[in-house]
């Protein structure tokens, strides 16, 4: 076994030896199953893991590549994803009692695009119930392996902690609210929340259809690229999907951030934490460095938004859980149960209200790029504990939930640590359909910075 080859080492790297041979995939996905088998018990991170099959398809893979077969760079690479991705070869849960033996009768889309790009899935990740803001009790709850008294993020808990812990190479996550951005700051990650339909969402449990993204959670942009790279696109199964070509993410990841216009709020600065705003400004300072120009904007206000927001979404969750809810009520949990009793509540006016607030935050959140190529925002507004009640995630979310109001892609970086030593990230927000923009600053970002070289101690 090569002395580079470990469990972090990152994807890109690890698809080079695996594509010269001086790695099998069967190799790889031993070390992750062990180490899965070893360290999970503790970290509560995966649902379900598939070791029989990963081991099947990487010695699908290892013959492959022996013949001169070369998919891409996910060929080979042993990978997880989150348990609301449906796959006909191990039961969905999305995070529910309910739900926890049901296999569907075929793939999620992204499931497809994955393996046929010769990725080894190792098995499904663990969520929140529904993706909505708890842990069922009667289901796994992730621990932040930087230390299990830190709140590892929703509602991809999962991938986020098994990304980080070395369990897999990277991940697919779902973002309907932060849930891509907040467990990628919480563990030290780099997370990519899609434009929605930008990826397609057949064969995914659905929180909030009209908000909910797919995408990646990997541990650099890099490795990112690859991933989306493999489930971009168009889907049929999926008409809300966009029709847009899809860019080679990774051949220009390296095209650097020279000219780009970064728009900062400097007013965003008084309401975070020290140790937040600490990183947001060195992160600042070094896209300066890297050639981007600084300048000053004022996001529109996020407390319409995100208070009106709560009604389509609530609905949306409604109807999402039609074919168990309110026959099957006594199997969920208050938080998701006191969701689904408020969507009685909401009223027509409310909901359109609430459909005219979104556009026209949207639209101010486009009429920012005309003067702007990129937007530096925050994830989380400071440290969180592990006993987060969930009347507080909407502090937590303040910053991640506005921009699937708007359906903009962001990019959360890891950019630094706070007193306690855990990671702090940060977002680069984007025009729609510009995650190739995203994924090249952040590249240049991690080009000149070491924190997603950082990893807990396991």
């Amino acid at each position: 076994m090569p002395q580079s080859f470990h469990h972090y080492t990152g994807l890109i790297e690890l698809s080079g030896l695996l594509r010269a041979r001086r790695v099998s995939p069967v190799e790889a996905a031993t070390l992750m199953l062990e180490r899965i088998g070893r360290l999970d018990k503790a970290l509560c991170s995966y649902q379900t893991v598939t070791a029989e099959r990963a081991l099947q398809r990487a010695r699908l893979a290892e013959a492959e590549i022996a013949r001169g077969l070369w998919r891409g760079p996910l060929h080979g690479v042993p990978i997880a994803v989150k348990d609301l991705c449906d796959t006909e070869f191990a039961p969905t849960a999305a995070g529910m009692t309910i739900h926890r033996d049901r296999v569907p009768a075929r793939n999620a889309t992204v499931v497809d695009r994955l393996e046929a790009a010769g990725a080894v899935i190792l098995g499904k990740l663990a969520m929140t119930e529904g993706a909505f803001g708890t842990h069922h009790p009667g289901m796994p709850t992730p621990k932040n392996p930087w230390h299990a008294d830190y709140w590892p993020g929703i509602s991809s808990s999962g991938s986020g902690v098994a990304t980080a812990a070395g369990l897999c190479y990277a991940s697919l996550g779902s973002d309907t609210g932060g849930s891509i951005r907040l467990p990628s700051s919480a563990c030290g990650l780099t997370g990519l929340k899609t434009t929605w339909g930008r990826v397609s969402r057949d064969g995914i449990f659905p929180l909030a259809p009209s908000v909910d993204t797919i995408g990646p959670m990997a541990r650099s942009a890099e490795d990112s690229a690859a991933v989306l790279a493999a489930i971009a696109g168009f889907d049929q199964r999926d008409p809300t999907s966009l029709t847009a070509p899809v860019p080679d993410y990774l051949g220009g990841i390296a095209a650097g951030v020279q000219g780009l216009r970064l728009g900062v709020d400097d007013t965003v600065a008084a309401s975070l934490h020290a140790d937040v705003a600490h990183v947001l400004e060195s992160a600042a300072g070094i896209f300066a460095q890297a050639g981007m120009r600084i300048g000053s904007v004022r996001l529109p206000a996020f407390d319409r938004v995100l208070s009106v927001g709560a009604a389509y979404s609530a609905v949306e969750t409604l109807w999402s859980h039609r074919d168990t809810w309110p026959a099957r009520a006594a199997e969920y949990s208050r938080v998701l149960a006191a969701r689904l009793e408020s969507a009685a509540n909401v009223t027509p006016l409310q909901l359109i209200e609430a459909q005219l607030e979104r556009r026209d935050f949207a639209g101010r959140v486009a009429a920012l790029f005309r003067d702007v190529d990129l937007l530096l925002v925050p994830v989380l507004p400071g440290p969180v504990d592990k006993n987060v009640d969930y009347k507080g995630l909407a502090r937590l979310v303040r910053f991640t939930a506005p921009f699937n109001a708007s359906g903009s892609p962001t990019i959360t970086l890891p950019g630094g640590v706070d007193r306690n030593g855990l990671p702090v990230g940060f977002q680069l927000v984007g025009p729609h359909l510009a995650e190739d923009v995203l994924l090249r600053a952040g590249y240049a970002f991690q080009r000149m910075t070491d924190w997603h070289t950082r990893h807990p101690a396991q």
